[in-house]
């Protein structure tokens, strides 16, 4: 998500703030605007920002000094192919004005609140858990939006960082918990709200803070008001953001994620040291891991596999023999490098394991003598239910196997994955994970959930039990 306020033209700087932002998300994007001649104004297409909202005269269409957009990842809602109605932002025409509002994160009571939201007489356009904020908001007796929005988030349950937009006003807001990032940039006279660091960058805005957890930002000409509508919680950010899901050159809780990232490869060579001539990366992701356990081993690091910078997702694949490259299209062994030698590999995780095992075989095709793997997350045995699309539970690889066995089905020479007291470590706390109150959630690899999964318990999904 990303937003301007208090710059001309503010829908570009939107554009370019959600082209830094496109590893967040890469169905579709959209954009809000406002303007006081034109009115709102707003434009949603499926695909790359970079192959739609660079064209002149769609960007013609969305005038104003206020704008705010997002870029999509289902997690929620159909799962099917998205509807262009499922993509935010979410506008909405309410008795003092309207207001557009984007949502990062995934709400855990979605399907009970459209039940009852239905069942009073809301008429859903979409199929995402996203749109409930709307409605919640048009239900509210709030005399100004910000406090609509106030009202409704307070009945809405599991991971939330929002940007939502007045005709005046840019507001943004974190749950409690504060499960997503979300941050405040200066540019110029005006102000950015963006979910990374990274993205405040790109239109040379200055990084101010992070919106804290539970806290509500409004901000309008007159500067930034800020208040705290819920009650107060222990901090739960997600571990997740630090090993994948954050772009290496942002900054999160104060922290490189660039640097969390060496430093968790430098505790997986400490954790599980292997002899070996050459550490590779599964690229993009495993690089900072990889260099960090190069650096803490003393084993040489090397591009092993090479990444084809030009795999779209609009790859077009017509024949089941194409499609069966799958991984080939995207990376390529470098063969001279590879051939006779011991290889640790350092990916970020193991989810289903079927990219692990092609990337083994690529390797061992290519001459490998030895193929050892080294994961920068502990295995990820649980699905979240905060904004992440992990499959159900039984395809994860860690749920239904242990270590050894996924090394067995694997078939490498070794498979370690870091401990979560070693990714905790890696992310700043000496201590480790604290079992009573811990730091992150981290539930993808603990089962345990901070917040419970109110409509996935409904549907049957089993909690961690006391003896797991």
């Amino acid at each position: 998500m990303f937003g301007v306020v208090g710059v001309a033209d503010a829908a570009n700087f939107v554009a370019l703030g959600l082209h830094a932002l496109q590893h967040r998300g890469q169905e579709a994007g959209g954009i809000v605007s406002h303007d006081p001649e034109a009115g709102f104004s707003q434009a949603r297409r499926f695909g790359y920002v970079r192959d739609n909202f660079t064209s002149q005269k769609l960007m013609e269409t969305l005038p104003g000094e206020i704008a705010i957009g997002h870029v999509r990842y289902s997690t929620a809602g159909s799962k099917g192919p998205t509807a262009i109605r499922d993509v935010q932002p979410f506008f909405g025409e309410f008795s003092m004005g309207g207001a557009a509002i984007a949502h990062n994160g995934n709400i855990t009571n979605a399907v009970a609140l459209r039940r009852e939201l239905i069942e009073r007489g809301s008429i859903f356009q979409s199929s995402s858990d996203s749109e409930c904020i709307i409605h919640l908001m048009a239900r509210s007796m709030g005399r100004q939006i910000p406090d609509r929005m106030e009202e409704a988030l307070r009945k809405v349950e599991g991971a939330f960082s929002v940007v939502a937009m007045t005709r005046t006003k840019l507001i943004g807001c974190r749950d409690p918990l504060g499960v997503r990032p979300l941050v405040l940039g200066r540019i110029g006279d005006g102000w950015a709200l963006s979910s990374e660091t990274c993205a405040l960058d790109i239109i040379g805005a200055e990084f101010e803070r992070e919106i804290k957890p539970g806290e509500m930002v409004v901000i309008t000409a007159k500067g930034v008001e800020s208040h705290f509508p819920f009650r107060p919680a222990k901090p739960r950010f997600c571990i997740f953001e630090h090993v994948y899901f954050s772009r290496p050159d942002s900054i999160l809780g104060g922290r490189s994620v660039y640097e969390t990232r060496e430093a968790i490869g430098r505790e997986l060579a400490k954790e599980s040291p292997v002899d070996a001539d050459l550490v590779c990366p599964v690229p993009d992701s495993g690089t900072p891991a990889a260099i960090g356990y190069s650096l803490q081993s003393g084993i040489p690091y090397a591009m092993g596999i090479i990444r084809n910078q030009y795999m779209g997702r609009t790859f077009i694949e017509p024949t089941e023999q194409i499609r069966n490259m799958g991984v080939r299209l995207k990376l390529n062994v470098n063969r001279a490098l590879i051939k006779g030698k011991r290889v640790i590999l350092v990916d970020d995780s193991v989810v289903r394991g079927t990219t692990s095992r092609k990337i083994k075989e690529m390797i061992l095709d290519a001459g490998a003598a030895e193929v050892h793997f080294r994961i920068a997350s502990p295995p990820t045995a649980w699905p979240c239910f905060y904004g992440v699309d992990t499959p159900q539970r039984e395809k994860l690889l860690a749920a239904t196997m242990s270590e050894d066995e996924m090394r067995d089905h694997l078939q490498v020479d070794s498979l370690k994955f870091i401990s979560l007291d070693g990714l905790y470590r890696a992310v700043g706390e000496a201590k480790g994970r604290d079992p009573n109150q811990p730091q992150y959630c981290d539930a993808c690899f603990s089962g345990e959930y901070p917040v419970a999964p109110t409509d996935m318990l409904e549907a049957g999904f089993q909690m961690k039990t006391a003896a797991e």
